[in-house]
């Protein structure tokens, strides 16, 4: 299991059974809570919300370095050890940083850049884009890349599959596939819909097979040496790059997810001082982004990416206000018409998992509709990951999370491209590699089915 409640440490709080959006948490009030495996999502909010920790008073200096242990901690990291947490993969990754037969590659998403300097005593939600590629360097990575690249390359192959189903009379409507948590509950829930879902693979995935493929060619090496490293703020996301249908490189995709939290251990353990790292730049081409690449973190965000750039791919005209507020916000599910060319686009968003049941009841009865509707599972979008920061005192949540969405607009807003088409490297891809969205280059390797034989419902 990925995450896992230890029995030893859990008081029976049932804090994360308010926060559990598939009500996977089960246990009487003030004994040990299970996990129903059939039920989770592995989205890791259990772990953020979990108070319950071994303390050396209570349970003696040894108790609590066996459970460090047990969790393959790093001997460096002395932080409290809570009864709610997910598989560490660190020494996965240092070993892979040790082989001279490999060729290490990772990519950061964009929630992590307003993150992870909170880790190192920075304002919450302080945006750290150049510290954090600094760091990975450090590391010694062989090439560091981001996953705001292949976000772009995202909104390019679901903006162009929208707009084939809406043109062509596809399944309507379609829903956003980046989020592995909600795809899982799709799959595991209502799998007779999962023709809805966008059959594109998250950024993640798209980023490892371009890697494995593009990435062994413009670096001229052997596929087969690469190892692929995420960097991600979601739980969920190792358990999606060991799906068995992500290979489509001829390799596992993507080798290893580190969450926010992961990398911050790993950067404290190899001694690095982030705080006082100069700023450096990810590696071109597949760290080039814009800032439709940036907003994924956010919820609405996929949304107003794929709207920035399809607008403009139906209407051949700039989009008149980049900013689109509509699709904004944090309520629980919201819908807006957005006026494209003679298009009126009906366009939903879901902000935290426990509102899409509704509007899944809705579209089973034929009450649905819309053409296009986002989905994430954490309350704000991936900035309020169950992999992030963890925060102890409740009162800093909320501040967090504003922080956290205040600077990926910002970031947006700042970079000199905002919309995907208009990235030089995604013209670049396809020009040389792709050579169109949906093409059956990018299909093999960027697009999937879901719940494939239902056997991934299981």
């Amino acid at each position: 299991m990925i995450i896992n409640i230890d029995k030893d440490l859990c008081t029976g709080c049932q804090e994360c059974v308010k926060v559990c959006p598939t009500y996977a948490i089960e246990g009487e009030y003030g004994k040990a809570q299970e996990i129903n495996s059939d039920k989770c999502i592995m989205c890791g909010q259990c772990v953020q919300i979990c108070k319950s920790y071994a303390s050396i008073v209570d349970k003696g200096f040894e108790f609590v370095e066996e459970k460090r242990k047990e969790r393959n901690l790093p001997d460096t990291i002395k932080e409290p050890v809570f009864a709610a947490y997910n598989v560490c993969e660190i020494e996965k990754v240092k070993t892979a940083l040790k082989d001279k037969s490999k060729f290490t590659m990772v990519q950061c998403a964009p929630a992590v850049r307003v993150a992870i300097g909170e880790e190192f005593g920075l304002e919450l939600g302080t945006l750290t884009p150049g510290k954090m590629a600094a760091a990975l360097k450090k590391l010694n990575f062989d090439r560091v890349y981001d996953t705001n690249f292949p976000a772009d390359l995202t909104i390019m192959e679901e903006g162009t599959e929208l707009i084939k189903r809406i043109t062509e009379g596809g399944t309507l409507p379609m829903f956003t596939s980046c989020c592995p948590a909600w795809v899982k509950f799709m799959e595991n829930n209502y799998p007779e819909l999962t023709d809805h879902l966008s059959s594109c693979k998250s950024p993640q995935q798209m980023g490892g097979a371009i890697f494995k493929t593009y990435g062994a060619q413009i670096n001229n090496i052997d596929a087969s040496t690469i190892y692929s490293v995420a960097i991600m703020p979601c739980t969920c996301k190792k358990y999606e790059c060991d799906r068995p249908e992500m290979d489509s490189s001829g390799y596992r995709d993507v080798d290893a997810v580190l969450t926010t939290r992961e990398l911050a251990y790993l950067i404290k353990d190899m001694g690095i001082d982030f705080n006082n790292l100069n700023e450096e730049k990810f590696e071109s081409p597949l760290g080039t982004y814009s800032g439709a690449g940036t907003i994924f973190g956010v919820t609405g965000g996929v949304m107003e990416a794929a709207l920035r750039t399809g607008y403009e791919l139906i209407t051949k005209e700039n989009i008149p206000i980049i900013d689109i507020i509509d699709v904004r916000g944090n309520e629980g599910f919201r819908t807006s018409i957005i006026k494209i060319g003679d298009l009126n686009l009906r366009v939903g968003v879901v902000t935290g998992l426990k509102n899409i049941v509704p509007v899944l009841e809705d579209l089973k009865s034929g009450k649905l509709d819309l053409d296009f509707i986002e989905v994430m599972t954490c309350p704000v979008g991936c900035v309020s990951g169950g992999g992030q920061p963890k925060l102890l005192l409740e009162e800093y949540r909320d501040i967090a999370y504003k922080n956290r969405i205040k600077s990926t607009y910002k970031h947006d807003k700042n970079l000199p491209l905002r919309k995907s088409h208009e990235n030089p490297e995604i013209e670049k891809i396809y020009k040389d590699f792709l050579i169109e969205p949906l093409g059956s280059v990018s299909h093999h390797l960027l697009h999937t089915e879901y719940c494939v034989g239902k056997e991934v419902a299981k």
